[in-house]
């Protein structure tokens, strides 16, 4: 059962007075069963909720009951959408706001729905930097978070992987992503929207000059499409290897999911000692060379003669420093 959507029933009746089953059903993607499930509990909690028999009839509060949730600031209205991330929420300086403005809602809700909104709060956490990193220095985040929110232009420099590799931006922010720890700032430069890794960010200084974020702007479709651009940039070619059982089971752990995809699909056998040949996508010589390494002699690369080679200079150098070559 979701407190949830219990509260989004909640609110749901309080706005429009009057809903079916159905209705209910349809505004939170749920079967009418499910509905009907909910609308029990909200009065098993104590909240005053009828039906109304007939055509046109359906679900409906009592007159005069309200649920309150007043007395919230502008900023813990914002830390509302963060009460699930408080690790996002004090990277962008709201911690404080993010704990009072689940206090208040808590004492908005009945007892019931109290009671369960602090169980789930007690067995769900999220952590949403990955393993094996320290967590990245982002200074000028904070910075970034006005922007956005008010408006502001802000003078960048920022450091690329190409070159030149130092650049001047000026800025118009439009949204802040966290993606696996890491925060991104979308925003518009002289001639197209761009995205920034936030601790590549050098120096910011925010301007005087203000800009108004297009309406039809969308965030979350903008991520979106920039990740399927950045997935079919990312595999510049191919490489025909040959794989161990072993080899085989490790490859989750050691290569993209792209690379485990393409050998799924294209592996077959070589020999009957479980060996598999399989074609897979690659960024670059170098950087191919460095992730099948990894596999250790339960892999050999077939083709292209530059990555082979790479590999067996790169084991040749290790042997030598082992004393082995």
């Amino acid at each position: 059962m979701s407190a949830g959507r219990l509260l989004s029933v909640l609110l749901l009746l309080q706005s429009r007075g009057r809903v079916s089953a159905r209705g209910l059903a349809a505004e939170l993607g749920v079967s009418v069963r499910t509905a009907y499930r909910d609308v029990a509990r909200l009065q098993a909690a104590g909240v005053p909720v009828y039906a109304e028999p007939g055509r046109g009839g359906g679900y409906q509060l009592l007159d005069g009951y309200r649920t309150r949730l007043t007395g919230m600031s502008e900023g813990e209205a914002r830390a509302l959408f963060l009460a699930g991330l408080p690790g996002a929420a004090a990277d962008l300086g709201l911690a404080a706001e993010v704990a009072a403005a689940r206090l208040k809602l808590l004492a908005a809700l009945p007892t019931g729905l109290r009671d369960e909104a602090t169980r789930t709060a007690a067995v769900f956490h999220l952590d949403a930097p990955g393993w094996y990193r320290e967590p990245e220095e982002t200074p000028h985040l904070l910075l970034f978070a006005d922007a956005v929110l008010n408006g502001r232009v802000v003078d960048v420099r920022y450091r690329r992987w190409r070159a030149p590799q130092e650049v001047e931006r000026r800025l118009r922010p439009y949204g802040l992503v966290l993606k696996s720890g890491v925060w991104y700032l979308v925003a518009a430069g002289e001639s197209r929207i761009a995205t920034y890794r936030v601790t590549q960010v050098l120096d910011a200084v925010p301007s005087d000059e203000r800009f108004d974020r297009p309406p039809d702007f969308d965030l979350a479709a903008y991520w979106s499409s920039y990740l399927d651009d950045f997935r079919s940039r990312r595999f510049t070619g191919t490489a025909t290897v040959r794989l161990s059982p072993r080899g085989r089971r490790r490859l989750p752990d050691n290569v993209p999911p792209e690379v485990v995809q393409a050998v799924d699909a294209t592996a077959t056998a070589v020999g009957d000692d479980g060996w598999v040949e399989a074609v897979i996508p690659t960024e670059s010589t170098a950087h191919a060379c460095g992730e099948l390494l990894r596999l250790g002699i339960d892999v050999e690369v077939v083709a292209p003669a530059e990555l082979r080679q790479a590999m067996a200079a790169t084991v040749g150098a290790l042997a030598g420093t082992y004393g082995l070559g």
